[in-house]
């Protein structure tokens, strides 16, 4: 019997991973011969050193790696440790950075890549493996290996493609096992793999879609939602590109007696009049959206394949935020070829006025395997050679360019997508009359934001705010003393936010008269009008995450 470690490296503790959890039930499935695996997940800000000390405990004979663009830097040094202390296992690596970059790490510390699905093809490479059985080896489908110093590729086989259609083939990941190791971290879930469309900068379109049941589907939606974790993530890459499915799955969860969230990526013009009338029905932050418009420059969107009817989708997701019971998430990527900078602030703020919780501005990376990355070079775009191969220059983007755009991206980040300051920042637009994209750029500009004490960012956004056309100092201070309010409760309130007013015990008074408890002294406060207002620390908005302000008059 071999002993397997299975490891992942999440980006941040709060994240769980599903490709371990798929592969560990994919051996206890289709292997012949027994094997005794272990789970072990850490994060890209563990030390390597205790990464490699939570392997090597367990003495594994085999240890598979999952690699993405997030823990791709980290790897080549963990991998060095992890062969010294090891000396005798076998690597084996998977994942879309191995997948489609598998020489580089054959000479980087791996001693097999295997490229694509890997549920039932890791089961046969640990069977071959205990065998010695090198004629098997040779003839796993996608499996690249290296011996004598000469890379080998086993061929591709796509059939296993057409037996994915069959529900027994659907690994189920969770086991009592992964549940015990959750510890209430975000849960993912896969209730369909690939996707219908052809985006030149991804690497899930093109293999069509394959569907698990949606009876399946509902069995394992159900088990997450009674685990006690907060959120889960459907992995789908459009998630309601089968109008049907979605709706019956869109049913299921808004009638489950649960207090998750489910975030989904999802087309925002596919979505149909039932689906949206559906969606209106959701318990308030049952369902958050995440729509991916990339650009409103149609060329760009021309140019990497991506399909969108641009008016739909901004209708559809005016609609979905009307109702104020789902969060709503759209993202841009700047970057894409023909959209220049003056393009890109045309689509920032048109993207801007839809008033979506969340407006992602993302920059383009040119992906091992992407069709982009492979006509890069044609089309003059460059980019970083280390993950995750973020865009340098273009013949549409200068370097000023971009980082004219990271500075809006860093405003924006801290600002409108945290839910801070967003009444100072909406009445600083309102009366200066720029554009949204000129005042974030200028706020990201005067005050970069990279690890600033809240309380030393409020007072920068008030300077900045102060100094633009129109913006009167009363009205924007009252502004900022909501958002504080709001954001966290009104405690530690900046100083040159605080108004001493013997009117602050009245305002006390009839808060506690209102929420039938005591109060804090700093949920309360005094507006240079001299209207008071105070937050209800209680109730916190389960869409935005803002905490409930109330003005007494």
């Amino acid at each position: 019997m071999s002993k397997v470690v299975l490891l992942s490296i999440n980006a941040k503790y709060v994240h769980s991973s599903l490709a371990v959890w798929l592969l560990c039930g994919g051996v206890a499935k289709y292997a012949r011969l027994p094997h005794d695996v272990k789970i072990v997940e850490a994060t890209i800000n563990q030390p390597d050193d205790e990464i490699a000390g939570r392997v090597v405990v367990h003495k594994p004979d085999v240890v598979g790696i999952s690699t993405y663009i997030w823990n791709a830097g980290k790897l080549p040094s963990l991998l060095m440790l992890l062969r010294e202390r090891l000396p005798n296992a076998v690597f084996v690596l998977g994942g879309p950075e191995a997948s489609h970059n598998a020489a580089h790490w054959l000479n980087h510390g791996a001693d097999y890549v295997l490229r694509g699905e890997g549920e039932c093809h890791f089961p046969a490479l640990l069977d071959a493996l205990d065998d010695h059985d090198q004629a098997t080896l040779a003839s796993i489908p996608g499996l690249w290996g290296k011996q004598g110093g000469q890379i080998h590729v086993a061929p591709e086989d796509d059939s296993i493609i057409d037996e994915w259609d069959a529900i027994d083939e659907w690994i189920d990941p969770y086991s009592d096992a992964y549940f015990d190791a959750l510890n209430r971290r975000i849960a993912y879930i896969e209730t369909s793999r690939g996707c219908p469309f052809r985006c030149a900068f991804c690497l899930s379109g093109g293999s069509g879609v394959r569907f698990l049941p949606v009876d399946a589907a509902k069995e394992q939606l159900y088990r997450l939602s009674q685990s006690g974790v907060q959120t889960i993530k459907l992995v789908d890459r459009t998630f309601n590109c089968n109008a049907e499915r979605a709706y019956a799955l869109f049913a299921y969860i808004i009638g489950l007696d649960t207090a998750c969230r489910f975030h989904f990526e999802v087309a925002a013009d596919l979505f149909d009049a039932r689906t949206l009338s559906l969606l209106a029905t959701a318990p308030p932050g049952r369902i958050q959206l995440e729509a991916g418009l990339q650009s409103f420059h149609e060329p760009a969107l021309k140019a990497v394949s991506r399909r969108t009817d641009l008016a739909k989708a901004e209708n559809n997701i005016r609609a979905l935020l009307s109702h104020n019971n789902i969060h709503v998430h759209v993202d841009l990527i700047a970057g894409l070829p023909f959209e220049t900078l003056s393009h890109f602030q045309d689509s920032f703020d048109r993207a801007y006025a839809l008033g979506a919780h969340t407006l992602q501005l993302g920059f383009l990376k040119l992906l091992h395997g992407s069709a982009l990355r492979a006509e890069a070079e044609k089309l003059g775009i460059r980019y970083a050679e280390d993950p995750p191969y973020g865009i340098i220059g273009s013949p549409w983007l200068s370097e000023e360019d971009i980082e004219t755009l990271k500075q809006t991206e860093n405003a924006l980040r801290h600002t409108y997508n945290k839910g801070r300051f967003l009444s100072a920042l909406h009445y600083a637009l309102s009366v200066s009359g720029l554009r949204p994209f000129t005042l974030y750029h200028a706020l990201g500009k005067a005050a970069p934001n990279h690890g600033t004490p809240l309380v030393d960012y409020a007072q920068q956004i008030y300077a900045f705010c102060i100094n633009l056309p129109g913006v009167l100092t009363d009205p924007l201070r009252a502004c900022m003393i909501i958002d504080w309010l709001g954001m966290v409760k009104g405690e530690n309130r900046p100083p040159f936010l605080k108004v001493e007013d013997r009117r602050l015990k009245q305002v006390a008074a009839v808060a506690e008269k209102q929420l039938g408890r005591r109060i804090a002294r700093h949920e309360a406060a005094i507006l240079p009008s001299g209207r008071g207002v105070f937050v209800d620390s209680g109730h916190c908005d389960p869409v935005t995450g803002l905490y409930q302000v109330h003005q007494v008059y």
